[in-house]
């Protein structure tokens, strides 16, 4: 087996590539590479600027964000087939949080120039990619619009307002 079909065949039990099919699964194979971290590596920091996306192939990562001198809020935890930094990939802003290694993990890499590459040689596969990272996005926003609604509601009922119109 090619190292290419290994990451294929990891990916298709990966959720974001679930409905991507096998031979577009291996052309994104092909532009990844992969990078290992040692256990409390930081693989980057909030406001660091970034063109990569990562997968977790394994290990765990925490996500967090600085609270206040060295005091770090985790966010959440990524494991196996978990992915983040996708952002990075399309609109060049600064990191949003900080990830680092809680074990020693190996990711997988996307960066911005395998990305275009991947749209110039394999339109399908970068489709199919485009469509699985909206999926995800829509989840994603939908789960954040839940929190907002829920964070204000505790806002105003810790205030002592009616949340319910009475």
């Amino acid at each position: 087996m090619t190292r290419s079909s290994d990451v294929a065949a990891f990916l298709a039990r990966v959720p974001l590539f679930a409905r991507v099919a096998p031979a577009d699964l291996e052309a994104v194979g092909q532009r990844l590479r992969e990078r290992t971290l040692r256990k409390g590596q930081v693989l980057f920091r909030e406001g660091e600027a970034g063109e990569e996306m990562y997968v977790v192939r394994q290990g765990s990562m925490v996500i967090s964000k600085p609270v206040t001198g060295n005091v770090e809020q985790v966010l959440a935890r990524a494991g196996p087939g978990d992915f983040f930094g996708e952002m990075s990939l399309f609109d060049r802003a600064p990191r949003s949080a900080t990830l680092q290694a809680e074990t020693d993990t190996t990711l997988l890499v996307l960066d911005r120039d395998n990305l275009e590459r991947l749209i110039e040689t394999s339109p399908a596969a970068a489709a199919s990619f485009f469509h699985a990272l909206v999926r995800v996005f829509i989840e994603r926003l939908r789960n954040s619009t839940d929190l907002v609604a829920e964070v204000t509601r505790w806002g105003l009922e810790a205030t002592g307002l009616d949340v319910e119109g009475r």
